[in-house]
């Protein structure tokens, strides 16, 4: 191995995870992007311990579990082969291939060039270990830890998408989280816990982590919800403004809104913004709203009410403008009655809003700037 090359893989985390990626995705291309140095940047604030407890949150497919469980890991053995790290999934199956993916990089011939004073004394499809003791075990929620001990323990997804609504799921994993895996920490003062995962439900782990306080999180949702600055290290910052997508080239707004459209809001919310709303709805409970075949009769209705909620340009990458129309009757009732939903630009906007009016219809508006961001 070039030296040069083997120089910036052993002391740059950032260029090491794509060496990994080219390992264990060989003829993918990799997509560097800005999320990659910020997770790097927390690892490493872990790895020289100015972080003990460290919570990811990220959409799916964000190269999460390559960059912790697999690149991470690895590296920090190449450096210290005396580290014993546990590393954590929902199913058993999960785990094997995360392990078996690490198991491809570091018996590479690169890693060997790039670490030669690790050396491997056993090697088995769940563990892995050192001739200095340090190594990488893999197991799943409920697994055995008798007799074993770590300096690090990762969590990559504890939790199973599908059992993201069942409390005793989500329990489980808590109650062995706090009763079993903290535990093996060889030293509760030195020892660092990662937990990098989707997020499925207000009470899954991640949520009862954050609770207890602690933690430094990371999140990172799919479309940015609010203005922030993000630290990558070496002093550089990501301004991500609200509305941004985490990483277009691989994952544009088109295709996130088609992934919206085809699982639903509530795990859109959860999974990819990393906000989980609760089934029932936050504000607005989902058993307020029903259907309607017959419309209200004319004698009944007293009032029809236009809100709109306005964006200013028609490009497909703009926002859209909707006026929904409802009708309010005598018992107290709303029903909506028509929904009109465009991306326009402003004078096309005005001219549909005029002859609304022209209409002869009430209006009630609730127009603004710019329309609200989706969550």
């Amino acid at each position: 191995m070039d030296k040069l090359l083997g120089a910036v893989l052993r002391t740059d985390l950032a260029s090491f995870v794509r060496k990994v990626f080219a390992t264990v995705s060989p003829g993918a291309r990799y997509c560097h992007n800005w999320h990659i140095d910020a997770i790097v940047y927390q690892l490493m604030r872990v790895h020289t311990g100015q972080s003990r407890r460290l919570l990811i949150s990220q959409p799916p497919r964000s190269l999460k579990s390559i960059c912790v469980s697999i690149a991470y890991v690895a590296w920090v053995l190449g450096h210290d082969p005396t580290r014993r790290v546990i590393v954590v999934s929902y199913s058993a199956d999960f785990g094997a291939e995360l392990h078996r993916q690490f198991r491809m990089v570091i018996n590479s011939a690169w890693y060997a060039a790039l670490f030669p004073q690790v050396k491997w004394a056993k090697d088995t499809g769940l563990e892995i270990v050192t001739t200095l003791g340090g190594g990488r075990y893999a197991t799943s929620v409920g697994g055995t830890l008798t007799g074993r001990g770590a300096d690090l323990i990762i969590l990559d997804d504890p939790l199973n998408a599908s059992e993201a609504y069942s409390e005793a799921a989500r329990k489980r994993v808590i109650d062995w989280y706090g009763g079993t895996l903290v535990s093996r920490l060889n030293d509760k003062a030195t020892g660092s816990i990662i937990g990098v995962m989707q997020r499925l439900h207000e009470e899954d782990l991640a949520g009862h982590l954050s609770e207890q306080g602690g933690w430094d999180c990371l999140e990172l949702p799919a479309i940015a919800l609010d203005d922030e600055v993000i630290p990558l290290g070496h002093g550089l910052m990501h301004c991500r403004r609200a509305g941004d997508i985490l990483h277009p080239e691989r994952e544009s707004r088109a295709a996130l809104e088609a992934i919206r459209a085809e699982i639903g809001s509530l795990l859109f919310s959860a999974q990819y913004q990393q906000r989980p709303t609760p089934p029932g709805g936050a504000m607005i409970k989902r058993n307020w709203v029903r259907r309607y075949i017959e419309r209200p009769r004319r004698e009944d209705v007293l009032q029809i009410i236009q809100s709109w909620d306005t964006a200013m340009k028609g490009g497909p990458a703009n926002d859209w403008s909707v006026c929904t129309t409802w009708a309010q009757t005598n018992g107290g009732r709303m029903f909506l009655v028509d929904v009109w939903r465009d991306r326009v630009d402003y004078p096309t906007l005005k001219a549909r809003f005029a002859n609304s009016t022209q209409s002869g219809v009430r209006k009630r508006s609730s127009s603004r700037r710019r329309a609200p961001r989706s969550v």
